[in-house]
């Protein structure tokens, strides 16, 4: 135990044990020798070791029952130094405990009156009994004053320290709260307004040039419905910003439904074949039972993947996306060949959709590989488990 500890109001009982050894080492060895222990001293000595013990968490009992045994040896004892001592204590487990001032200064009032009318001073001794009064009683008192006011101090240090942590969180939250909405209103402001003016304008497009090749009609289709894609991921985006708590509690907006995922990946695979890129899936059909999380994840790691395909090793790559679930854990890979260039260094544009991807993945417990495959890429990983 620290010594610290030894003061602290839950100790009582230690302290307790100690001094009934202190007392039991005077009577047999320290005493011992000069005057041993009579039967009577033992008499008055045994109980207050007693009720040091049975009333340890029970102050004002205890010293009720100290003030009486050392009133007791006061008139019958030569040496009451075993009885004196256990009151005194016990008046410093008082100042330790009492709730109000006013139960300390009437435990000591009535000590005194105890130890006066026993002791009968006369009008010449009565200054010294006095004296002797103060130092005995005073000097425990003051510890436990002292004890209490250090353990009351430090209480309140420690809430000072709480209330200035909670402040500190409540100020960084609140920063984070005003940065979020600045990038929410850019966002809704500048990108959305034009990924919504760039869809309007393809729309308007398609109605104004009749005749259409169909090649060309296709990819304004294909721009019209990546827009409107576009769109709607950045409601969602500015919604998680603008009010992150309130979309932890709406799965449509963090979360896929996981018997859509199939559809959703198949989607993600028929958007990358319409840029030109040749995809074929292998698609595990049990990853339709995947928890929403995980399902997500493996979403927006094959939408990346693909996207970079096209982006980086062009139109004519080749490209396989494997999705299996094996004894709860999710194995995926995109691996391209290249394309008619090959590439076989690290993708160009500071390589953030890998750092995403790479930190998506960590969130949930697993490692994103990324590199060169010959003149190709790969890119992979294992998502543990809900159990792992």
């Amino acid at each position: 135990m620290r010594p610290g500890r030894l003061f602290d109001l839950r100790s009582t009982l230690i302290r307790m044990v100690l001094l009934d050894l202190s007392g039991i080492a005077y009577l047999l060895v320290i005493n011992h020798s000069e005057r041993p222990p009579t039967g009577l001293q033992w008499a008055l000595a045994v109980p207050a070791f007693l009720c040091a013990l049975l009333l340890h968490n029970r102050p004002p009992v205890n010293l009720l029952a100290q003030t009486l045994l050392f009133g007791a040896a006061l008139t019958s004892l030569d040496d009451p130094t075993i009885n004196q001592v256990g009151t005194a204590w016990a008046l410093a487990e008082m100042a330790l405990w009492a709730p109000r001032r006013r139960y300390l200064w009437g435990s000591v009032a009535g000590v005194s009156a105890v130890y006066l009318i026993c002791e009968s001073p006369s009008l010449s001794g009565l200054t010294e009994a006095v004296v002797g009064l103060v130092i005995n009683l005073g000097l425990p008192v003051l510890i436990g004053l002292v004890v209490r006011t250090n353990q009351q101090l430090g209480v309140e240090a420690q809430h000072r320290l709480v209330e200035e942590q909670k402040r500190r969180e409540s100020e960084h939250r609140a920063a984070r709260a005003d940065e979020r909405g600045a990038i929410a209103r850019e966002l809704h402001d500048v990108v959305a307004h034009h990924v919504a003016s760039m869809v309007l304008r393809v729309g308007v497009a398609q109605h104004v040039l009749p005749g259409l090749d169909p090649k060309v009609a296709d990819v304004f289709d294909d721009v019209h419905r990546t827009g409107t894609a576009a769109l709607a991921d950045l409601r969602r985006l500015v919604a998680v910003l603008r009010d992150p708590d309130r979309v932890r509690a709406d799965a449509s907006l963090t979360a896929i439904e996981p018997s859509a995922l199939p559809a959703a990946l198949d989607g993600a695979v028929e958007t990358a074949r319409r840029a030109g890129v040749i995809v074929e899936a292998e698609i595990d059909p049990s990853v339709g039972a995947l928890d929403a999380v995980r399902g997500l994840a493996v979403l927006r790691l094959t939408q990346e993947a693909l996207t970079n395909v096209a982006k980086h090793a062009g139109v004519s790559a080749r490209a396989v996306l494997r999705v299996e679930v094996r004894d709860g854990d999710v194995e995926w890979a995109v691996v391209d060949d290249g394309g008619l260039a090959g590439r076989s260094d690290t993708p160009p544009g500071g390589g953030h959709g890998l750092t995403g991807m790479r930190e998506r993945v960590e969130v949930l417990g697993g490692t994103l590989t990324a590199g060169p495959d010959g003149k190709g890429w790969r890119v992979s990983t294992v998502l543990p488990g809900e159990t792992a």
